[in-house]
Order: structure tokens, then C-alpha cells, then sequence
């Protein structure tokens, strides 16, 4: 029910037309309960009628099928046309609002989200499963009433005809709900493990889709073969089971619907014998009954999709209900431009509450206009450093500062508009080069995307594709190489001009020739603007106005390459080993004293 109450926000808005929907599906139900009349006057009034002529009865037979087609003809054509569109349109466009609102959540969910949430489980509730609840409005708010009105309206006119007669058609009606309960309950567990099954296979495919590569030069196919065909095996047995309810709920409500024509077959006849009921009567009673049983039986298949609807709802609201990491105050801090003075106090940071720290009393000021490195082996802590500058994730213990503000209370939008970040596996999106570097700056003008491509040395290579600038490269750029995809990722931070710049081995895919030119540039774009790179390469940061040095989470050293050099410390035996020849004593030295 939380789920559903939930969910009718999003129907709300559309009151008024599922109103409208339901008057015109009224209408379309009430034209075919017409025909039992019809057939009842025909019957009774015209055929066995001894006291009207051939030619009285033709006469009056064909007047009352003339207004007869004319109903079906002129008015069923455009109700029944309507009818299905304004259902539609309203299941569709809820659709439509509810992935719309999934979208911007998902925009504001932290990495923590993603990094814990495989990307097809997530593709899945927002398609598969989104797609399934456009059967609660079309199905649980507007047909299921409709036949239930139909129902209503039959039985109203059964007891019309005759009292007897009716209570003996509804004798079947407490089995049916005793049959719909018994199903009902047990139908949306097996839809939500069919759903969750379905996610799963998504999410694996995703993965072995984005890793074919992997798979490939490994020769893991065969096996590979047989992960998913476990995967597929037990979305199909969960498929299975929810095919098996459905069957088993048709075949009894279906022989319950089918015993009831049965008995008023029986009785009825009976009461025609004795007199006491006219054989038009009999026909359009009998109509009408299958006017309440074919609703009874839709009211199956309608439960079956209901039920599957309520399921994908509940996974759907469990992610539309998924908390934000990272709140944004009410009165956030808005700034169109800001220095870039950044400083870290006491910061400690871990991912997730019972994670180990990561960062560990982190202290350092970082002054505008200067160029600090980050430096150390793999693991000490030099990514998280420079996510929780944009605020990818929110520090644990102490606080970062810009211009003297904490990063938390600035707009998150604002903050990231002043930061640009170049990441060694840059992300490009499977559309046009032209379009991956405007997203620096989807204002700017064909002219400076041109000059931020020159900047970034990757024009001339983009004027050699076939397409130039409306080049698709592909999912994550794999039409490009490695060096290509690295330089419109710079393109990029060009044309944004951000005031804080971030670089992590935003180089590593370039040969030593590109690199230095490349760098040449970045150098000038840094001019006047904070700027923070982690490098792997130390020749490539011996210019920088501070070296830190990282191990364990914690800052170990830290000052210019003279100064760290002449320490003697960790910078100066990673520097040695880099540059040295392994073969000289003093680097042997270095090396062995490490791998002791």
C-alpha cells in the first residue's frame, strides 16, 4: 500500500482526463449491452409474436437493426477509438513523468550509489520495471473499474428480468474471490523474484558487454557461456514459476466462469418449461451473464498484470526512496566565479560507515594560482583526495574550504561548474566528437570548440575522420584510441575554463611528443587558476609549485622537487627508480631496500 500511495502522486495530475477515460470506456461498455434487448424484443415481440403479419414483423425488424447500425456504425467507431487512445495516452505519459523524475534522482545520487549498484540493475528498474507499472493505470485505475461497472450494470438488468434466475448465476461469485485471494498474495512474490531475476541477467550482460574485451583475450567465452546460461537459467525458472501461478489461477477461475452459463442453462430452461419465463428472456439473460464472466475472467488476466505492475512498483519507489548522500542546503552558497583558494582541515575520510579510513588527518592550503602534485603509490589515497573537492563524496571528519567556504555549503551545481576534471580513462559518450567536447561548455560557439579541440592537439586528427567533428565515436569512445580519447577529454577542460583544475594522469595515453605539447597547453590554461594533478610520471610535475606525497591515506612529504629531493625521502627513491638506469648501484639500492 506504501508503494501505491507513493505512486499516485504521479497519477494525480491526470485526474481529470482518467475521468474522462472512464466515462468514455463507460460509454464504450454500455453500447454492447444493448444487443440482449435487442435480441430479447426480436425474439419475444417480433418473431413469436401470432398477432403481427410477415410483413409487420419484416417492417419492424428491419427499423430496429437500421437504428441498431447506426449506434454500432456511428457512435461505436469514435467511443471505442478515444476510448483506447485517452488510456494510453494517460499510462504513457505518467511513463514518461516517472522516468523523467528517475533520471533527475538518479542525477543526484552520490558515486557511493553507483559504485555499490551494477549499471543493467539500475537500466532495468528504470526500463523493464517502469514500463510493467504503466499496467496499475491502465489496468488497476480505468479497466479494472470499467469491468467492474459492467458487472454492475449487468447484474442490475439480470434482476430485471428475473430475481431467481440472477442469485443462481451468482452462485459462483464466492468461490471466484475465495480462488483470486488465494492467488493473489502469492503471485506478487513470484513477480517481484522474476523482476529481481530479469535485473540480474541485465546487469550481467551490461558487464560482459562493457568487459568483452577482457573476455576475449582470456579465451573465456565457453566459460563465459555457461555464467550466463546460469544466470539465464534461473531468470527462467523464476519465469517459470510465475508462468505456472497464472495457469493454475486461469484454468480454476475459467472452470468456476464455465460452470455458471451451465447452471443457467438448466434453470432457466426449466423456468421457460413451466412458463414462468419467455425464451427471449432465457437468450438475453444468458448474454448477460457472459457480460458478467468475460469481465470475471479479464479480471484474471487484468490481476495477473496488476500484480506484476505492483511488483515493478515496489522495486521502482525502493529507487525513486533511495537517500542522497550529499544534501544541499537550503541556503546554499551560489557564486559565479570563485578564486580558489582550497584548504583541507583535519579531514578524514572512508567510504561507507564500517570502511577503513582512507584519508587520515589530511592538512594542507592550496593558494590560487598554484599548481600542487599528488604523488605516491597506488592505494595511498590521491583519488579520494581530489573527489571530495567537487564534492563526489562528503568528508567524514574535518572540513574543505574554498575561498574560506566549506564545500558543503555551496550549491553542488554551482561547485562543480568552478572545477574541471580530466581522469586517466576519460568517459565519452557514444555520440559525436562535437558533442562529447561541448559538453565543457554546451553554450560556447563552433569557433571556441574549435580553438579548445587546437588546444588540446586533437583537431587535426578529428579533421582526418571521415565525418570530422559529427564523428560518432561510440559506447565510451572505442572507435578512438586511448591518446585520442585523452585529448578531447582536455578539449573539454578547455572549453569549460574552469578556475580549479583537476588532473588525474590526464596525459598517460599520449606518446612524449604529443605529451609535451599537450602539457605546454594545459600549462597556460593553468595560468592564474588553482590546479591539482596526480601523476604517476614524476618528470611530468617537477614544475609544480608543491609535491605531496601520499602513503596510507596520509600526507608523508611535501615541498617543491628541490626540497624533496634533497630530503632524500620517498619522493626521492620513487624519482630515482623512474629515472635512474636499474642497472646503477644506486637505484639497485633503492630497489631492493622497497622490495625487502
Amino acid at each position: 500500500m506504501e508503494s501505491i500511495k507513493y505512486f499516485l502522486r504521479f497519477v494525480s495530475p491526470y485526474k481529470f482526463k482518467i475521468f474522462i477515460a472512464i466515462v468514455l470506456g463507460f460509454v464504450r461498455n454500455a453500447i454492447p449491452m444493448l444487443l440482449p434487448i435487442i435480441m430479447m424484443y426480436i425474439v419475444d415481440n417480433i418473431i413469436g409474436n401470432n398477432e403481427m403479419v410477415v410483413d409487420q414483423k419484416v417492417y419492424l425488424l428491419v427499423v430496429i437493426m437500421l437504428g441498431s447500425f447506426l449506434i454500432y456504425t456511428i457512435l461505436r467507431v469514435p467511443v471505442e477509438y478515444y476510448s483506447t487512445y485517452v488510456t494510453q495516452w494517460i499510462g504513457n505519459k505518467i511513463l514518461y513523468d516517472i522516468r523523467k523524475n528517475l533520471f533527475e534522482h538518479l542525477q543526484k545520487l552520490s558515486l557511493r550509489f553507483y559504485h555499490e549498484k551494477r549499471s543493467g540493475e539500475v537500466v532495468s528498474r528504470v526500463v523493464h520495471d517502469v514500463e510493467h507499472t504503466k499496467h496499475f493505470v491502465t489496468t488497476g485505475l480505468i479497466n479494472l473499474w470499467l469491468d467492474i461497472v459492467a458487472i454492475i450494470i449487468a447484474v442490475a438488468v439480470m434482476l430485471k428480468l428475473n430475481i431467481q434466475l440472477t442469485f443462481v448465476s451468482l452462485l459462483i461469485l464466492p468461490f471466484y474471490a475465495v480462488a483470486m485471494r488465494y492467488f493473489f498474495s502469492k503471485f506478487r512474490d513470484l513477480s517481484k523474484q522474476r523482476s529481481k531475476a530479469l535485473a540480474e541477467v541485465h546487469a550481467h550482460l551490461s558487464e560482459r558487454i562493457q568487459g568483452i574485451s577482457v573476455v576475449k583475450s582470456f579465451a573465456l567465452e565457453k566459460h563465459e557461456e555457461k555464467v550466463f546460461d546460469n544466470q539465464n537459467t534461473f531468470f527462467h525458472n523464476r519465469a517459470l514459476g510465475v508462468v505456472s501461478y497464472e495457469a493454475k489461477t486461469q484454468s480454476i477461475v475459467n472452470t468456476i466462469t464455465d460452470i455458471a452459463p451451465l447452471l443457467i442453462i438448466a434453470f432457466g430452461g426449466y423456468q421457460v418449461i413451466l412458463g414462468n419465463l419467455t425464451l427471449g428472456a432465457l437468450l438475453a439473460f444468458y448474454v448477460y451473464a457472459e457480460r458478467i464472466y468475460n469481465p470475471l475472467r479479464r479480471l484474471i488476466n487484468s490481476t495477473t498484470h496488476l500484480t506484476q505492475s505492483l511488483a515493478a512498483m515496489d522495486r521502482v519507489v525502493e529507487l525513486m526512496k533511495e537517500p542522497y548522500d550529499l544534501q544541499e542546503k537550503a541556503d546554499a552558497v551560489q557564486v559565479e566565479k570563485v578564486v580558489g583558494n582550497i584548504s583541507f582541515k583535519d579531514v578524514s575520510f572512508q567510504y561507507g560507515n564500517k570502511s577503513e579510513s582512507v584519508l587520515k588527518d589530511i592538512n594542507i592550503d592550496i593558494r590560487q594560482g598554484e599548481t600542487v602534485a599528488l604523488v605516491g603509490a597506488s592505494g595511498g589515497g590521491k583519488s579520494s583526495f581530489i573527489s571530495l573537492i567537487p564534492r563526489f563524496f562528503d568528508v567524514y571528519q574535518g572540513a574543505i574550504t574554498i575561498d574560506g567556504i566549506d564545500v558543503r555549503d555551496y550549491s553542488i551545481s554551482c561547485l562543480r561548474k568552478q572545477i574541471g576534471m580530466v581522469l586517466q580513462e576519460p568517459v565519452l559518450f557514444s555520440h559525436s566528437i562535437r558533442e562529447n567536447i561541448m559538453m565543457g561548455n554546451p553554450k560556447a560557439s563552433e569557433q571556441e570548440m574549435i580553438f579548445a579541440a587546437k588546444k588540446a592537439l586533437a583537431h587535426d586528427f578529428i579533421e582526418n575522420l571521415p565525418e570530422g567533428y559529427d564523428t560518432e565515436i561510440g559506447e565510451r569512445g572505442v572507435k578512438l584510441s586511448g591518446g585520442q580519447r585523452q585529448r578531447i577529454a582536455i578539449a573539454r577542460l578547455f572549453l569549460k575554463k574552469p578556475q580549479i583544475i583537476i588532473l588525474d594522469e590526464a596525459t598517460s595515453a599520449l606518446d612524449l611528443e604529443t605529451e609535451k605539447h599537450v602539457q605546454h597547453s594545459i600549462n597556460e590554461l593553468s595560468r592564474d587558476r588553482t590546479t591539482i594533478i596526480v601523476a604517476h610520471r614524476l618528470a611530468t610535475i617537477t614544475h609544480a609549485d608543491t609535491i605531496i606525497v601520499m602513503d596510507g591515506g596520509q600526507i608523508v612529504e611535501k615541498g617543491t622537487h628541490e626540497q624533496l629531493m634533497e630530503q632524500k625521502g620517498s619522493y626521492y627513491q620513487l624519482f630515482i627508480i623512474q629515472n635512474l638506469d636499474e642497472n646503477s648501484p644506486e637505484s639497485e639500492t633503492i630497489i631492493s631496500k622497497n622490495v625487502s
